[in-house]
């Protein structure tokens, strides 16, 4: 089965956790030599069940052997503690697609597919995550939990934002970060996805927000989340061409020669000065191409998981 196109008519992935762990396991069969082979709690040792103790990780398999109890114990048990926080505005929509795969995918499809790999991982290593989902309201927040329920209703609550799209809907991230940053108790590894459009707050605004996050102690990580062919490259045909503001609804007609060449300096300008406030800060900062795989993501949670204590 290609998990690839299963896709709701709606938008949604169908089986947005069998290809999350699509992607995962693709992953870890090529980090045979990496530095990181070994990462999940790998297997330890067999030790004596005791009455009382849990029973989750009994060993069935050498009970029916034995006809004696015995549980697994793990090299790596940790408690990490990581949220993710979705852009879900309307620029996050960008571009409209007839369908979803792993091979098409726009900026939320690419932003989900990324943290449901991440959940993926998370859930195999048995740490607890949360996620907050804002546009121009704070849409949705679920503590830090570990437990399969609850792993589902993120995927569910992840679905849902790719089956209804926001039109016209602008971004209020300063605003809603201070109110993440309020709610979360613990120290935490946060994965922040957006494609940090905010039309009516300058960078000082935002870098406030993620400083209120990073005074409380968690470790930050922002995926600038672009297509990075038209955002980034301004790759069109030299056809007469109307851009509308997917946010504000603004319109523009032009030819995309004629002003390529600023908007490409512009953009480059502004991306050098992002990440140098985000090295300011202290802040992980992550390009995040939606033509790309989800190697860079997986690779730098890893690296930030090791960092982290």
């Amino acid at each position: 089965m290609d998990l690839s196109k299963e896709i709701h008519e709606t938008g949604g992935f169908l089986h947005l956790d069998l290809l999350a762990k699509q992607v995962v396991e693709g992953y870890i069969s090529g980090m045979h030599k990496s530095p990181f082979h070994g990462f999940s709690a790998e297997f330890a040792e067999h030790k004596i069940y005791n009455s009382g103790e849990s029973t989750r990780h009994i060993d069935w398999k050498l009970y029916a052997k034995t006809d004696k109890l015995y549980t697994r114990r793990y090299e790596e048990e940790t408690n990490l503690r990581c949220h993710l926080i979705l852009d879900n505005s309307a620029s996050m929509h960008y571009p409209k697609l007839k369908e979803q795969s792993l091979s098409s995918l726009n900026k939320i499809g690419f932003s989900v597919l990324a943290s449901a790999c991440l959940m993926q991982i998370l859930k195999r290593q048995r740490d607890a995550v949360g996620l907050s989902i804002y546009s121009d309201e704070f849409e949705y927040y679920a503590p830090e939990k570990s437990s399969e329920r609850h792993h589902h209703m993120l995927l569910d609550k992840m679905n849902e934002i790719l089956s209804n799209p926001h039109k016209n809907r602008n971004t209020d991230t300063y605003t809603y970060l201070h109110q993440i940053a309020e709610k979360l108790k613990r120290r935490s590894l946060i994965f922040l996805f957006t494609d940090m459009f905010q039309a009516d707050a300058g960078e000082e605004k935002l870098f406030e927000a993620l400083r209120h996050l990073k005074y409380n102690r968690h470790e930050v990580i922002l995926f600038h989340v672009m297509d990075e062919k038209r955002e980034l490259d301004f790759d069109f045909e030299n056809t007469p061409r109307r851009f509308t503001d997917v946010e504000t609804g603004l319109e523009v007609d032009l030819y995309s020669d004629n002003i390529r060449e600023n908007y490409k300096k512009e953009v480059e300008k502004y991306l050098a000065d992002l990440k140098m406030q985000c090295a300011k800060y202290r802040i992980k900062y992550m390009p995040a191409d939606v033509n790309k795989d989800f190697d860079s993501i997986l690779t730098t949670y890893l690296i930030e998981k090791q960092k982290f204590g």
